[in-house]
């Protein structure tokens, strides 16, 4: 699944178009390297995203195409915040 799409669908930002400019402008970063949009998301790899000041690390736990609210944070792991 493309990261725009995932950061979307797992609700971890909001919008899909917020979440493709933060990617576009370096602020995510897939098992420790810049990632464009249209990167490829898989289960167990591991985010980094910067938003709002804050520096979140996340593992991919699951992949779905969509996802109830309250489904959608049992996607991820959440294993620190800054």
């Amino acid at each position: 699944m493309r990261l725009d799409k995932y950061l979307k669908v797992s609700r971890i930002i909001k919008r899909r178009t917020v979440a493709n400019e933060a990617a576009g402008l370096g602020r995510v970063q897939i098992n420790g390297k810049v990632a464009k949009p249209s990167a490829e998301v898989k289960e167990g790899d591991v985010l980094t995203v910067l938003l709002g000041g804050k520096n979140m690390r996340l593992r991919v736990v699951s992949v779905q195409e969509h996802a109830a609210k309250a489904d959608a944070s049992s996607m991820y792991e959440v294993l620190g915040e800054e």
